[in-house]
């Protein structure tokens, strides 16, 4: 089977602060994958620099085998923050230029997505409300057909009921070679997504198992194990 993406002794420092140590991860392609750990991890970071948006890391980052950051990131759908935006633009003046700037953004995934997440995007970015903000931000990155998506946070400030909507239906807008990196505090609203689980703990990758092995090996659930790991029941020799 094809790595979709393949990180090698990668290393980050930051103000003289070491975010990531030592980090090796293959994720095979297909898989929806849980990127978890606390406040602080490196999660973000790492996703960032996966997307090429974060410079200066040593080692090495593959997606689909490529390795030249700019030709990464156009494998990569990230969900972005939308700063660059003036506040007072239509979401259908943002739409335009993600189609404009990424040749694989499909206009009707766009449409379908945004029916189903409820958004007029005739509404300006400053009138949006959280929730509703989260949600466009979701269909902007699954408009496009990536080889990767890397969804940080992506639930955050959407109401409980639109959330577990959006996650028990989000599989249908990946392509089934397409692979997944979900970054999310909800673990165990994500679970049942998951074919594995990645923990980001002390700067680097401390378990990457799937969530059969979990199960398997330990009789838990995904949120028990990564519970377990964070709170020492789970020793590393184990792991």
């Amino acid at each position: 089977m094809t790595n979709a993406i393949e990180i090698t002794d990668l290393s980050y420092r930051k103000n003289t602060k070491t975010i990531l140590h030592d980090v090796n991860l293959q994720i095979v392609q297909g898989r929806v994958v849980g990127l978890l750990g606390e406040n602080g991890a490196g999660k973000t970071t790492l996703m960032r620099l996966m997307a090429d948006v974060a410079k200066g890391a040593k080692g090495t980052i593959a997606i689909n085998q490529e390795t030249d950051g700019t030709k990464r990131r156009g494998l990569i759908s990230f969900t972005e923050s939308l700063r660059g935006f003036r506040p007072g633009s239509k979401l259908s003046q943002i739409r335009d230029v993600y189609a404009t700037v990424y040749p694989d953004f499909s206009a009707q995934k766009y449409i379908d997505l945004t029916t189903f997440l409820q958004i007029d995007d005739d509404l300006e970015l400053n009138k949006l409300s959280r929730g509703t903000r989260e949600k466009f931000i979701i269909a902007l990155t699954l408009s496009r057909q990536a080889a990767v998506y890397l969804l940080d946070e992506p639930f955050n400030g959407i109401d409980s009921m639109s959330r577990k909507r959006i996650i028990s239906s989000i599989i249908k807008w990946k392509a089934d070679d397409a692979t997944m990196l979900i970054s999310d505090h909800y673990v165990t609203e994500i679970a049942a997504l998951l074919d594995e689980v990645v923990i980001i703990k002390d700067h680097t990758v401390c378990t990457h198992k799937s969530s059969e092995e979990i199960r398997s090996q330990f009789g838990i659930g995904v949120e028990d194990f990564y519970e377990s790991v964070y709170g020492g029941d789970i020793h590393d020799d184990e792991l």
